[in-house]
């Protein structure tokens, strides 16, 4: 019973008198289950599951997804690992922007990018999903295009056919030495989205 009011309590924490617009959806994409944890396409989790370490943060298993809630400055992140598999990613994007009352301009998806060099960091405020299915159903679910998405890159090196062995394979050695900083810096962006808006943000971190 204990358990239960402690996890009631954590959850009330998200004030529903709260200004819309100091709450902001940050939405890591990735595949649930081990096997997944260390691909490449997992990276949006990751990111989240960094900055949760650093920060002191705990994911809950809630609806569509793990959830955890970091408070900063007068801002609410709610950040979101939907538990819907990659493919199906935008179910539990709408249902967390309606019932937490998110503006869609305080959407934030982290998402690997197969166009960017391992480790290049971009935000944009809108675009096409690129072919990445997890884009592509947000879209579909949102019925639109300009929602913020903070695309990590994973580089495109693999043979013609290759693509999904690649995307769902492990990192190698020299980028798993890498990803520290990366996922530093991923932090930084993050914060600075929630607190100094995407327009600086993009000036600030874009290509770095």
């Amino acid at each position: 019973m204990c358990k239960f009011f402690r996890r009631w309590f954590k959850l009330k924490k998200i004030s529903h008198n709260e200004d819309p617009m100091k709450k902001f959806l940050i939405v890591g994409l990735g595949n649930i289950g081990e096997k997944y944890q260390e691909t490449r396409h997992n990276i949006g989790f990751k990111v989240l599951d960094h900055f949760a370490s650093k920060e002191d943060v705990s994911f809950e298993t809630q609806k569509l997804g793990d959830v955890a809630i970091y408070k900063l400055k007068g801002r609410t992140f709610i950040f979101l690992k939907p538990s819907t598999f990659m493919n199906l990613s935008g179910k539990a994007v709408q249902y967390w922007l309606t019932k937490e009352k998110v503006p869609l301009e305080n959407l934030l998806v982290v998402t690997d990018d197969l166009n960017l060099p391992f480790g290049s960091i971009r935000l944009k405020t809108k675009g096409s999903d690129g072919g990445h299915n997890g884009l592509k159903d947000i879209q579909d679910k949102l019925n639109t295009t300009k929602y913020n998405r903070f695309r990590f890159g994973i580089s495109d090196a693999f043979s013609k056919g290759r693509q999904v062995d690649y995307v769902l394979g492990e990192w190698t050695e020299d980028e798993y030495s890498k990803l520290p900083e990366r996922l530093d810096k991923s932090l930084e962006l993050i914060k600075s989205f929630v607190l100094s808006g995407v327009n600086n943000t993009m000036n600030t971190f874009n290509g770095k």
